[in-house]
């Protein structure tokens, strides 16, 4: 007959394994907090050098011939509950010139034509394109982040506000 053993009893390493599990998830939470409040930081606009702007001879002359047609507004809600809009446009170059760098404006706005939110983007040169040439089209995309579902969005503006020619 085999003789029943008894082991003193250690305490259970529950308490441990609760211990580290807080303290995991309190790290965890802070670099998710961290990484949203870097990703929701409005970085500061970059801007086209070189380029012809307003106040510059022949701005008005070739804004008028470098139109964004067609724009567009796609609204996504994100699980952190802000609203991401996407404003879309397409660019045309009638200028006669090749286009080399080219700085839009685009901007939500309320209906007392207060901007919501805005952005301004340099879209070329970009990593598929390097110019756009006289006659040619090109699509031109703005994401705007940080909406909520209370934001007076009335209406959305794009606007061509530098550019150079090669």
């Amino acid at each position: 007959m085999p003789a029943e053993h008894s082991f003193p009893e250690d305490k259970s390493p529950r308490a441990i394994i609760i211990a580290v599990a807080v303290v995991a998830a309190v790290l965890i939470g802070g670099v998710f907090y961290v990484l949203m409040r870097k990703s929701m930081r409005d970085t500061p606009p970059l801007r086209l050098d070189n380029a012809l702007r307003a106040g510059s001879p022949d701005f008005e002359k070739y804004k008028k011939l470098i139109p964004l047609d067609e724009q567009e507004a796609d609204e996504s809600p994100r699980a952190l509950g802000d609203i991401v809009m996407t404003l879309h446009a397409t660019a045309r170059n009638f200028t006669g010139r090749t286009i080399t760098g080219l700085e839009v404006h685009a901007a939500v706005v309320d209906h007392q034509n207060q901007p919501v939110k805005e952005r301004t983007v340099v879209v070329l040169p970009n990593s598929e394109r390097g110019e756009l040439e006289p006659n040619k089209t090109m699509f031109v995309g703005v994401r705007l982040e940080g909406m909520t579902e209370t934001d007076d969005q009335a209406n959305i503006k794009m606007e061509v506000v530098g550019f150079r020619f090669k």
